[in-house]
């Protein structure tokens, strides 16, 4: 028998395409958001045109992330989802059998300011600030992490003969 780990990890940067719909599940007795965000890349194509590609992903998010979602989480947000692949299956109303794979986030991170995000920010501010109170350095020394230093482009060495650095 082989003892090979897997891992099933997503990590996802991009921006909430619909505002988060959260619903109770009774029977659960626990609450789950559900949205989905769109990430974006492109490619030139064979004339020359720049050629951009939108991928949709549904996120799930239970416990504790389902309180950050109605907090601080709204259309248009740019966001860190990190999480798992999960597939379901069911059958719709003519009786087919569907299938649906969605990320289920274990860590959300808002990475720009909105309506909603300024009060987490503002929040956030306010921890550090009761943080800092309790000990004799301010947060920001404490947790101070250095910038790597700036590197020229030109002196990352890669070969390029066929047009791609990795």
């Amino acid at each position: 028998m082989s003892h090979v780990r897997s891992m099933n990890k997503v990590i996802l940067v991009g921006r909430v395409g619909r505002d988060p719909e959260i619903t109770h599940i009774p029977n659960l007795e626990k609450d789950v958001a559900k949205f989905s965000i769109a990430t974006n890349e492109g490619y030139m194509d064979q004339n020359n045109q720049w050629k951009d590609l939108t991928e949709w992903h549904n996120i799930v998010a239970w416990g504790w992330n389902v309180k950050k979602v109605e907090k601080y989480i709204s259309k248009g947000i740019l966001m860190l989802v990190e999480g798992k692949l999960k597939t379901r299956k069911w059958q719709d109303k003519s009786g087919q059998e569907r299938r649906s794979t969605e990320i289920h986030a274990d860590n959300l991170v808002v990475l720009e300011k909105s309506e909603k995000s300024t009060s987490y920010s503002d929040n956030m501010k306010n921890q550090e600030s009761s943080r800092s109170d309790q000990n004799s350095e301010p947060l920001s020394q404490q947790n101070q992490v250095q910038s790597p230093p700036e590197k020229d482009i030109n002196e990352f060495p890669y070969d390029d003969s066929d047009g791609d650095p990795f």
